[in-house]
């Protein structure tokens, strides 16, 4: 089945996706955790939600569970209620980034652990493409239940002392906009331009995915022409964020990662740092200039979760904008990273902070496709005879002056590339190089 992804189930509604599956995914789901506890279940601003997420509630009735309904609410928040009301499992029926003919599950255990392919999603996808009859009656009792008053204090607690800024946020029309109007509520000394606040599934803005740099223009105007000292901008459902200074300039997620890890080894010196294998340089030098531990990892929240449980790190941050926190139950979450950028912003300009940390040149991440890409990787391993290699996820090739990753995606059809190098000459030879070895150009918007 198609649908079912390496870290959740995503698919067009009504064609890939319908109630159908939800509710049989729901039993599967339900049945796997033995059909005891609770299960929590939250859904995004799309309109095909509501409908999914009641078929999915009815299958795991069926198969025996309660289900804690916290209705319209963002991913990061869905953790927190598994976490903190310590249920069982629980599902959040959101197509995050994409666009609105989408949508998805994500599914995750006790404490908020991710339930991915490697962990349990294949065998609850097998259990729903048998299609057997589901028992006739719910076994289990819903309740309804809004946690965000409780998740805006969960942040405030954790997010640390904020002092006054001129902020612009944009919601892209996105789950954000349930919860950040309750947070600004209680951060008087936050001027918030608002941009796109009001929840809409069709998305009549902009995609809502910050990756891509188009869908930034609207947070960028907002920050020069009101002439605020940062701006702000999250995914559809809330478990990403990218960030603007005040010159207009994009922040890049790894560099911001750099940042944050100094505060964070300031008050826990000697801890454990993840970051992805996409992430410059500069991130692995900054911990360990900061005394703490750098460790790097395979791209997916999935394995970053893991690694974090396994090593207790405090903090871990990915090239796409997932920032994770040990305090919330060692998951990604937007707003606390908002919280945590605002304090570090009120202390000393955020263009002055990065802009010793961009002594690199970068690719970003390009995409192509290539109709054999176990053979392009093995390709271009040969192509840099005497470089350090890693298959940690894919292939990274390292030598003196610059590095690249190539990875196949593990949400679409493509192989995706990341280059540095120390000076943009070397950068552009290496990359002329790679895509003659693939010989491909690159995809624009995947």
């Amino acid at each position: 089945m198609g649908i079912f992804k390496a870290y959740d189930v995503r698919g067009l509604y009504p064609e890939e996706l319908d109630e159908d599956l939800a509710r049989r995914l729901g039993h599967a789901f339900g049945r796997s955790l033995a059909a005891k506890g609770t299960v929590a279940v939250g859904r995004d601003m799309r309109p095909s939600s509501v409908p999914l997420a009641d078929a999915l509630a009815d299958g795991l009735l069926r198969a025996g569970c309660d289900v804690l309904d916290i209705g319209f609410v963002t991913t990061p928040c869905l953790y927190f209620a598994v976490g903190a009301r310590k249920c069982k499992g629980g599902v959040m029926i959101t197509a995050s980034h994409n666009p609105a003919r989408y949508n998805g599950l994500k599914l995750c255990g006790e404490g908020a652990t991710p339930i991915g392919s490697e962990s349990g999603l294949k065998e609850i996808e097998a259990a729903v493409a048998k299609k057997q009859a589901l028992p006739e009656k719910a076994r289990g009792k819903r309740t309804s239940v809004d946690l965000r008053a409780d998740y805006v204090q969960h942040l405030l607690k954790l997010g640390g002392k904020i002092t006054k800024l001129k902020v612009a946020f944009d919601c892209a029309n996105g789950a954000v906009g349930s919860v950040l109007p309750l947070l600004l509520e209680k951060l008087p000394q936050i001027e918030a331009v608002r941009l796109f606040f009001e929840p809409d599934g069709t998305f009549p803005n902009h995609e809502p995915n910050p990756l891509v740099e188009e869908n930034l223009a609207p947070v960028k105007r907002a920050v020069l022409e009101k002439k605020c000292d940062l701006g702000v901008a999250y995914d559809g459902d809330g478990d990403r964020v990218f960030f603007v200074d005040a010159k207009g300039e994009t922040i890049a997620s790894d560099l911001l990662c750099a940042l944050l890890a100094r505060r964070v080894l300031e008050r826990e010196k000697g801890a454990v740092v993840i970051y992805d294998l996409r992430s410059s340089r500069v991130v692995e030098e900054e911990i360990k200039a900061a005394g703490g531990v750098p460790r790097e990892e395979r791209v997916g929240h999935a394995f970053i979760k893991k690694t974090m449980r396994e090593t207790n790190a405090p903090f871990a941050g990915e090239l796409s904008g997932h920032f994770y926190w040990r305090d919330h139950f060692y998951c990604d979450t937007a707003l606390l990273t908002t919280l945590k950028v605002l304090g570090v912003a009120g202390e000393k300009k955020l263009e002055d902070l990065i802009r010793p940390l961009r002594r690199t040149h970068r690719s970003g991440e390009v995409n192509y496709e290539v109709a054999d890409k176990d053979g392009a990787l093995e390709r271009l391993e040969k192509a840099f005879p005497g470089a350090a290699v890693s298959k940690l996820d894919g292939v990274t090739i390292r030598l003196a002056d610059f590095w690249f990753n190539a990875r196949k995606s593990n949400t679409e059809p493509l192989l995706r590339l990341n280059i540095e190098a120390k000076n943009a000459k070397l950068l552009d030879e290496t990359r002329k190089k790679i895509e003659s070895v693939l010989g491909a150009k690159p995809v624009e918007h995947a």
